[in-house]
């Protein structure tokens, strides 16, 4: 059992900790009236949106700092409580103060019974907010035993915004006439090679970093939390489904190819592993818009939730990460609302409740690869009205009338800024 002492010192320390915190804001839109659990990738800024938070309510005056009630459940001081004893930081904090906590539960996820703690906390009005890594939270049996008391809210790696404000970079009207857009320009190469993780930002060998994060992921979040045996296994995996980044992949293909290199998975092992890597939310996959339900589930493109952990496997990785860039980002806005399109005509990404498509091409410089992309988007626009549609590039741009149909092309970079800008407006309405 943990000594109330040491928790009674955690409570403090935290208090005096968190307002000094050092922060890039990032956007947090959140209900006054909500119970939260921030789910997400791990190392993508979970416990620093917590702190954000708390931050805003000190500032606002909702909240004193005697008032937080912070605990990070990765704190080796307490790395042996048990679900059991998680009633002891309310005995403790009501030891210590007349008044009522609101409560931060960082990384919770690996305690046994953190659900039912959470559940009676909510019961007794108790304003409460949770991190953790593991995409489990949002499982249906969680949410059974949540009984609808909290809302989820998925945490990513930075956007190439946030990224810009990391750097200090403001953009101003018109900035993108003037000197600024060769800063921009620049920052994008490391933000598209190396993700958004903002503890990397400060690192030279970024690679290095972003690799050990990666092992962590792996080891701790896949193998170790679901008791896999043959680590070798979901190695291989995890590096074919890198390597298939662009392609539709069948459930079937995927063995194959695994099979192919002397490690042999049964379908449902597949099935689980491919479960085991969506819940760590290092992988995740948007089906046919056009497929029949049954197909829709085991033919699928699948993407990883961060350029970095991507390019940790590829060789001449350039037009991969785009579209792996391009999937992230609109994942981000419209969830599980996002597809791609392939009956007859292929369309990298379809948004049917936006009324919009995306197609992604490194280079439209050649004649045949442009009128490719814009044949597609064309037949896709005669069987499902469109009002906006897109060609991402690396460095192109262009406004090209085909059909009827309007499309811009446009440099990745400044359709990730557009993107964010359209995010933040769309944010304020929801």
């Amino acid at each position: 059992m943990v000594e109330k002492r040491i928790i009674k010192s955690l409570i403090v320390e935290k208090q005096d900790e968190i307002p000094k915190i050092p922060l890039v804001k990032r956007p947090l839109n959140l209900d006054a009236a909500g119970n939260y659990v921030f789910i997400g990738l791990r190392r993508a800024g979970k416990s620093y949106l917590l702190y954000q938070h708390i931050q805003d309510l000190l500032r606002q005056g909702t909240i004193g700092k005697d008032n937080i009630l912070y605990v990070n459940f990765e704190d080796e001081r307490i790395a042996s409580v048990s679900g059991e004893e998680l009633g002891m930081f309310i005995e403790c904090y009501k030891e210590m103060y007349d008044a009522r906590p609101w409560i931060f539960l960082d990384e919770i996820q690996n305690i046994e019974g953190w659900e039912k703690f959470a559940r009676r906390l909510a019961d007794s009005k108790y304003k409460v907010f949770i991190t953790g890594s593991n995409a489990k939270m949002l499982s249906r049996e969680i949410y059974t035993t949540l009984g609808g008391r909290f809302i989820a809210h998925e945490v990513f790696p930075f956007s190439f915004q946030e990224y810009l404000s990391f750097n200090e970079v403001v953009l101003a009207q018109n900035w993108e006439y003037g000197d600024v857009r060769a800063q921009v320009v620049k920052l994008f190469q490391d933000y598209f090679y190396f993700g958004g993780f903002a503890e990397s930002f400060i690192f030279k060998d970024k690679r290095s970093w972003i690799n050990s994060l990666y092992q962590k992921i792996l080891l701790g979040d896949v193998v170790f939390r679901n008791s896999i045996r043959n680590e070798n296994a979901i190695r291989v995996l995890v590096k074919k489904l890198a390597e298939s980044i662009m392609q539709p992949s069948s459930l079937a293909r995927i063995r194959n190819i695994i099979d192919s290199t002397g490690t042999c998975l049964s379908r449902n092992t597949l099935v689980d592993y491919i479960r085991f890597l969506e819940d760590a939310c290092l992988v995740f996959g948007i089906s046919n818009f056009s497929d029949k339900l049954s197909s829709k589930e085991t033919l699928k493109k699948r993407y990883f939730w961060d350029n970095g952990l991507l390019n940790n496997f590829l060789f001449e990785p350039e037009a991969k990460l785009l579209e792996n860039l391009v999937a992230i980002t609109l994942k981000k806005r419209y969830g599980d609302e996002l597809y791609y399109y392939n009956r007859n005509i292929e369309v990298d990404f379809f948004i049917p409740k936006a009324h919009s498509a995306v197609q992604v091409s490194y280079s439209i410089a050649n004649a045949a690869t442009l009128q490719r992309e814009v044949k597609a988007l064309v037949r896709l626009s005669e069987r499902h009205a469109l009002s906006k549609v897109e060609i991402v590039t690396w460095d192109e741009e262009a406004t090209i009338t085909e059909g009827g149909l309007t499309i811009q092309a446009i440099p990745v970079w400044k359709w990730l800024l557009a993107f964010s800008a359209e995010s933040f407006a769309a944010s304020l309405f929801r």
